[in-house]
């Protein structure tokens, strides 16, 4: 891969703020309400979940900021009060609030994720979802992940395309599905990829919602759905400004690994850090930040 589609290429995972990284990804003396600031070192990217849950407050915005390079950049959920419990009607004030609290974080926020649960089909919410992006500002970038099937349709492509909206594509297949290729409806919709490895949610939860693995290692590996998602995009470089792709743990086990495993096949090198690695400067700042105040 050639240097100008390399820097097309964000990868990142699903969120930085997870104990199990701490030893595996970040030192393990290193503070948590720095993790940010470490994992912004070693990685281009990240997809913000906290927004899905609440609107941050200004001061959290500019301190994430503030916590990354010049050229690091942030994708962000849209708060699931508008996708999950309004389901997209009647929130044109909730949606402006949220896009104003975003404000701080706008010279690197490069996407915003709507996603949409799986009851919301196109029977019902047709009408509400065409009011919905009709009414999307033209200073944001819009991502929208569909799960249920219904949606997949030319019409939707053609809807999309009008609004200049990202068609995502994700990756939920379940385990027993790992050593296949995934075949879903995925369209190229404008000038960005948006692509997310979510894997499934019984690698996450069991049946009374309880967590049921520790993601510090590498679980289980898709080899083929990695191999088949670099050929995907690969085959649409030339098209396209820009590729942004998002982990999450429970795809194989320890969502930083597969980052560095999906770039290896895209033809680029990605080190993850190690204690071993990490330099005299970070070290100096790690040291810095675990000093205990005198009494």
């Amino acid at each position: 891969m050639n240097l100008t589609d390399q820097q097309k290429i964000r990868i990142g995972t699903c969120a930085w703020s997870f104990d199990e990284w701490s030893g595996p990804l970040y030192p393990a003396d290193w503070p948590s309400s720095r993790w940010l600031e470490f994992y912004a070192r070693h990685f281009p990217a990240v997809e913000i979940d906290s927004t899905f849950y609440s609107v941050p407050a200004e001061t959290t915005a500019r301190r994430w900021i503030e916590m990354t390079p010049a050229n690091f950049r942030f994708a962000c959920k849209l708060p699931r009060a508008l996708t999950h419990e309004r389901r997209l009607r009647d929130c044109r004030g909730e949606l402006l609030d949220f896009l104003h609290a975003l404000e701080p974080l706008a010279p690197k926020l490069q996407v915003v994720l709507i996603q949409l649960p799986p009851s919301y089909g196109p029977k019902e919410e047709k009408t509400a979802f065409r009011d919905f992006v009709a009414q999307l500002p033209g200073d944001f970038r819009f991502a929208v992940e569909f799960r249920h099937p219904g949606w997949h349709r030319p019409n939707f492509i053609r809807l999309f395309e009008k609004h200049r909206l990202c068609w995502v594509w994700s990756d939920t297949s379940p385990l027993n599905e790992r050593n296949l290729a995934p075949f879903e409806f995925q369209p190229l919709t404008t000038d960005f990829l948006y692509l997310r490895l979510l894997g499934h949610a019984v690698t996450k939860y069991d049946g009374d919602g309880k967590r049921v693995h520790r993601y510090d290692k590498l679980l289980w590996k898709r080899e083929a759905a990695l191999d088949s998602w670099a050929l995907r995009i690969q085959r649409h470089l030339d098209e396209i400004r820009s590729v942004w792709t998002f982990v999450n743990n429970h795809y194989e086990g320890f969502a930083p690994a597969t980052c560095q495993r999906l770039a290896q096949r895209l033809g680029f090198e990605f080190p993850l850090p190690s204690v071993e690695t990490i330099s005299p400067n970070e070290r100096g700042q790690l040291d810095l930040f675990a000093e205990t105040p005198p009494a």
